[in-house]
């Protein structure tokens, strides 16, 4: 199971035609890689993200919102996108989880 399926996605970008799904879904997938990234995830915390295990749940529900402000912005600003301030804001958003306490 995806941690955010396309349909999610687009129901929180406000996006009700299947005209930009391909955009959407690369969008998807660089927040999530993005995401993980600064949260400095191992292998195995990036597959947990996926699974169905309750002891995950803090970590999936805190990603889920960096993801989905980071598919926002790159969504909104994606011709003049300024990825130093969205890194900033994402190390803010998840800094529980850089620093181990999720």
């Amino acid at each position: 199971m995806a941690l955010i399926t396309l349909e999610e996605a687009k129901a929180y970008l406000r996006v009700d035609t299947g005209d930009e799904d391909a955009m959407i879904g690369i969008l998807l997938s660089s927040a999530k890689n993005l995401c993980a990234d600064v949260a400095r995830l191992s292998e195995d915390q990036r597959a947990a993200l996926d699974s169905e295990d309750a002891a995950q749940a803090p970590l999936r529900e805190t990603m889920k919102v960096a993801i989905l402000y980071a598919l926002g912005y790159l969504f909104e600003h994606r011709e003049e996108a300024d990825h130093h301030e969205l890194t900033l804001t994402l190390r803010s958003l998840l800094f529980a989880i850089r620093e181990g306490v999720v």
